[in-house]
């Protein structure tokens, strides 16, 4: 059968009859073709294959075989596309279509290189890619023949070569790709998806904290955590993008086909939350945090580098505001960006002028209503922009550096206020992991309370989790001065974090204070937020420590927790941080007592606005004031007569559409519920689900100055829409 088939691969197509007539010196030719083509394949310097009409094989060379580990009998007959297909490693081309596409059209195959299908001979064998030629035959009247051609392993050259393309496009360190793949991978996706109209979601990472576990614990250190941290965005992520690690501690992915605003913030949150638990990193416990901001094309930019700037925008924003935290990009984010640089500047000098004050929110006990302590609380009024978020410019202070400046003033003015108040009462200051962890922090602390004269026991130091991230020798030693000292420690956010546990039985704590988060979700039937309550609460009577259950702000939360044990309560059911003034004022007369006065339900996504929108009915727009809104309504003024169930579209702007049914229409104010729930927006507000292509918005008509900025094309549809109205509009609010 070789020599047969080696004769017609060689061109010797002469029959019995013809071979009669043929030379000798001609035949011995044949033969020592026909001898070399069969030492050529026996040295395994190629290998010859061929295939029938229908792409099956009728030929392969015995050591190709022995290569497949697969007997010869049992290949000849197969499809070829049933062997190999193109390499699923190979960047540059991810499916299979040019093999069988040769295959199919019968075209020249030069040197393609394909890889073997695993299942075909099962998961024991080895890799295998081999590098494949051939031609179509076709007989003298040109019907099709099949293939002839020849291959040869190239198993080890393209393994380096995959292994030089992968240093060229992956970071050593994680295994993730590098800025340079990441740039052509969204390269890549918004050319090919700005024609077909499909989106694509990216996500800026920013991981906080982390050059402190450089500092503290050493670069070696930094090198796990960012391994650690690669696995845990891996387990997160999964197949619905791809991940990139830029330098550094920053981190990007990218998310095709994916403009859920609601889907792409459940997976901020999970990823926040799973990243900023604690790392085991040689017997010691590293805890960072992350910041993330999200862009999607078209809405925020439909070229790569577009794309990328709003997403940094959108991740400057969520560390300005805090950290910890993930933003969505939006139009007002450029003017952020300015204003922050010039915060930075103006909070150096507001230390300085003295800007920055403390006010005092009081922790109060829930038998008598009596007033025990007060948390101090930082707050910096602006000359000029009135007053500023902690959330905005404590994370400033870490980054200058002054945080252990701010930190001392703060506990030097809160004992020193705190002197003046009645001996049963204390006050609480908030500590710093940076503060904590500075070797010179006990006798800042001495200091403080002998130049104030307060009494040891009557200030309570509140601490996070993220202090036991520095050297621990220095944090026990802290730990311990501080107790000699007989000053209180509170451990503060409790039950964010999985080793919460092991740092009260590590550290001697008086007080642990009860997340907010645990109290804004506790009334939710579909939540563990009570149960999680209730255990804090019982698992710090067993310990011998107090409680403080934070952020109540209404009845049916007050009722809840003092069901569950609580016995001190900070929140705005009782009151908000007062100034120094008040709290004298108030405790002239004796005992500081509050009586509980708030909302009966809370309705964490109710919120009081004044903005400007559009209502569409059919094909009418009118310009309304929307007045509260929540995530399953909304309440707007500037129509009447709207009749009860009337369906509207309102333009929340920036290509928020919602429909929504009116419920309830009272002169020019009308209530109306949501088809689909708003969803957060990351910065405290609310957004749709899904946006509507501002090219999209132009065809339908929407009137050009309703758009977001930028260059759309002009159609005879652009005009607004014209015709009788349905609904009186009246004038509403003012500019």
């Amino acid at each position: 059968m070789v020599k047969n088939f080696l004769k017609a691969f060689a061109g010797e197509i002469a029959n019995d009859q013809e071979a009669d007539s043929v030379p000798d010196t001609r035949l011995d030719s044949h033969a020592r073709r026909l001898e070399i083509l069969d030492d050529f394949e026996q040295a395994g310097i190629t290998w010859l294959w061929a295939t029938d009409t229908d792409s099956h094989l009728i030929y392969l060379s015995e050591k190709a075989a022995e290569n497949l580990n697969k007997p010869l009998d049992e290949l000849i007959g197969l499809p070829l596309v049933a062997l190999f297909k193109n390499d699923p490693d190979n960047p540059d081309e991810k499916s299979d279509r040019p093999f069988k596409y040769h295959l199919s059209k019968r075209s020249k195959i030069n040197d393609l290189v394909v890889h073997r299908i695993p299942s075909t001979f099962g998961p024991e064998d080895r890799p295998t890619w081999w590098m494949i030629s051939g031609h179509p035959k076709f007989d003298d009247a040109g019907h099709f023949q099949g293939y002839r051609g020849n291959a040869k392993d190239v198993t080890v050259e393209y393994q380096r070569k995959l292994e030089d393309s992968r240093m060229a496009e992956f970071d050593s360190l994680t295994g993730l790709a590098n800025r340079h793949r990441m740039n052509n991978r969204l390269n890549s996706l918004l050319g090919a998806f700005k024609t077909a109209n499909r989106s694509c979601a990216i996500m800026m990472l920013d991981l906080d904290r982390f050059k402190q576990v450089n500092d503290t614990m050493g670069h070696p250190a930094g090198d796990e955590l960012l391994k650690q941290v690669a696995k845990r965005l891996r387990s997160i992520v999964g197949k619905s993008g791809e991940i990139g690690r830029l330098g550094g501690d920053e981190f990007q992915i990218i998310l095709p086909d994916l403009d859920d605003r609601g889907k792409l913030g459940e997976m901020a949150e999970k990823i926040v939350k799973i990243i900023s638990q604690p790392y085991p990193i040689d017997q010691k416990i590293a805890t960072i945090g992350t910041s993330i901001g999200i862009a999607i094309a078209p809405f925020d930019g439909v070229a790569k580098d577009d794309l990328i700037r709003s997403s940094d925008l959108a991740l400057y924003a969520a560390k300005n505001s805090g950290r910890g935290q993930f933003r969505f990009f939006s139009a007002n984010l450029k003017n952020d960006e300015e204003e922050r640089r010039t915060l930075v500047e103006d909070l150096r000098d507001a230390l300085v002028n003295d800007q920055v004050e403390l006010h005092y929110q009081p922790v109060v006990r829930t038998d008598d209503h009596i007033v025990v302590g007060f948390e101090a609380l930082m707050r910096w009024v602006h000359p000029e922009r009135g007053e500023i978020s902690p959330a905005v410019f404590i994370p400033i202070a870490e980054e200058l550096n002054l945080i252990n400046q701010l930190g001392e003033w703060a506990l030097r003015r809160a004992c020193r206020d705190a002197q003046l108040w009645p001996k049963s009462i204390w006050v609480a200051v908030n500590v710093s992991a940076v503060q904590f962890a500075n070797n010179g922090f006990p006798e800042i602390v001495m200091n403080a309370l002998a130049t104030s004269g307060l009494d040891p026991e009557r200030l309570e130091l509140e601490l996070t989790e993220s202090v036991f991230m520095g050297n621990s020798d220095t944090i026990d030693t802290t730990f311990k001065v501080m107790k000699e000292m007989g000053v209180r420690l509170a451990l503060d956010d409790f039950g964010t974090g999985y080793s919460s546990l092991s740092y009260l039985r590590s550290a001697p704590f008086d007080k642990i204070k009860v997340d907010k988060g645990f109290v804004d979700s506790c009334t939710q039937k579909d939540k563990n937020s009570a149960k999680i309550i209730a255990a804090i609460i019982s698992l710090s009577e067993a310990l011998g420590m107090e409680t403080t259950v934070e952020g109540v702000e209404a009845f049916d939360q007050f009722t809840l927790v003092c069901s569950k044990g609580a016995r001190y309560i900070q929140g705005w059911i009782y009151s908000k941080a007062l100034k120094l003034e008040e709290i004298e004022e108030k405790l002239g007369s004796g005992e500081f007592r509050i009586e509980p006065a708030g909302p009966e339900l809370y309705r964490p996504d109710r919120r009081t606005v004044f903005r400007r929108i559009g209502a569409i009915h059919e094909n009418h727009r009118y310009d309304v004031v929307m007045r509260d809104l929540s995530q399953s309504g909304v309440m707007f003024e500037g129509l009447l007569g709207v009749p009860l169930g009337t369906k509207l579209v309102l333009d929340l702007g920036g290509g928020q559409l919602v429909v929504c049914t009116v419920t309830r229409s009272d002169e020019a104010t009308v209530a109306a519920e949501f088809e689909t729930p708003l969803v957060s927006d990351g910065a405290g507000g609310l957004c749709t689900r899904h946006r509507v292509s501002p090219y999209d918005l132009c065809a339908a008509g929407m009137p050009l100055a309703a758009l977001p900025p930028g260059n759309y094309p002009l159609t005879p549809d652009n005009s607004p829409a014209s015709g009788k109205p349905r609904f009186m509009q009246v004038a509403v609010g003012g500019s």
